[in-house]
């Protein structure tokens, strides 16, 4: 078993990497908990129901269904879950279990965080983007028309249970846009995670126990790291956002249907590396091997007849910009990521029709 210890000043709780451990998910709801409350998608459940149902051994649980899809991802069935909870008799003893990916496990994070003004949530994430992203550090929302995750809290869990043995029913395609969450770790923090995505592509692609388990373990750790020095995201956490600042444009553009998140933050990757490079950030060696590694685990799916023009208009709605001025997260070396503010307009133009080339 790998654990590793989130520590903020919210909650300190920990993040426990281990294939089974669904299988105890009882031993981590509290004493006297009242009202346990599963939100899940029809199709994770079709899966992975039973495998939880057996782990919550024989506690009893209401189960509430979200809509499937980042299009979904809106305040409207938040709310209707919250009202089937009320009716349900959930109160303020009333304990939420995120099962699910990353949409869930913000949805449903959200959902604890308002409940009565506040309720725990356990996050038991099934897809691995979730497993080594959404489901660490206590962001929570929804999208609006304008932007992903406009709407939102700061929710820290009681625990997160990452088992691996739940990808074994992910499709290939969310396998991929998770790996690629993966490679964001290596490049901005962990360059040895880095070396070993680029020289050991066959046996993550294979989905090889062994390199499944060490890359979500690396990658956990150190999420785990950046959220315990920087909860609200003041400094540091903000290295987490590479690639999310044109991704989230990208996904906004196609109204949340064309791109699966990890698939959106990979190409949101190309434009800001190619934007670190040109801006005089990153080496044209680091950034030729970045793009090569990004490519390992493609493809992306296709991005013609976007247009340039409405995703650099889009980027000064994303939540990270501040007073109009647009932060970028852009490399310095594999390892290293600092914060933008004041790159060129031609720049950014020129970084998102290379990425859309």
């Amino acid at each position: 078993m790998a654990t590793f210890r989130v520590d903020t000043q919210a909650r300190c709780y920990s993040a426990v990497v281990e294939r089974g451990v669904v299988s105890q998910t009882h031993s981590f709801i509290p004493a006297r908990t009242g009202k346990v409350f599963v939100v899940s998608t029809a199709d994770v459940w079709r899966h992975q129901g039973r495998a939880l149902t057996a782990g919550l051994a024989g506690a009893p649980f209401e189960l509430l269904e979200l809509p499937g899809g980042e299009d979904q991802k809106r305040l409207g069935p938040v709310e209707r879950l919250a009202e089937q909870m009320v009716e349900r008799g959930g109160d303020r003893s009333s304990l939420v279990i995120a099962f699910g990916g990353g949409i869930v496990g913000d949805m449903a994070g959200f959902l604890a965080a308002i409940f009565m003004r506040g309720i725990p949530v356990l996050q038991i994430p099934t897809t691995l983007l979730a497993q080594v992203d959404a489901a660490i550090g206590g962001k929570t929302g929804v999208n609006l028309a304008a932007g992903k995750n406009m709407i939102g809290a700061f929710h820290q869990p009681l625990a997160v249970l990452i088992d691996p043995a739940l990808l074994e029913t992910l499709p290939d395609r969310e396998y991929r846009a998770g790996l690629w969450e993966i490679v964001k770790a290596g490049i901005i923090r962990d360059p040895a995670l880095f070396r070993y995505l680029s020289e050991n592509s066959s046996a993550v692609l294979g989905r090889a126990p062994h390199a499944v388990d060490r890359i979500i373990a690396d990658s956990v750790r150190m999420k785990a790291e950046v959220v315990s020095a920087d909860e609200r995201e003041k400094n540091l956490r903000s290295i987490l956002n590479f690639g999310h600042t044109f991704g989230h444009a990208l996904e906004a553009e196609t109204g949340y249907t064309q791109f699966l998140h990890g698939e959106a933050v990979a190409w949101g990757m190309r434009a800001a590396t190619w934007l670190a490079e040109r801006a005089g950030y990153l080496s044209a060696e680091d950034s030729a091997e970045i793009l090569e590694t990004l490519e390992l685990y493609g493809p992306i799916p296709p991005v013609g007849g976007i247009s340039a023009e409405r995703l650099k208009a889009r980027l000064v709605h994303d939540k990270k910009t501040v007073q109009g001025k647009v932060h970028f997260v852009l490399p310095v070396r594999i390892g290293e990521a600092v914060l933008a503010t004041d790159i060129e307009g031609r720049l950014v133009e020129e970084a998102i029709r290379s990425a859309l080339a």
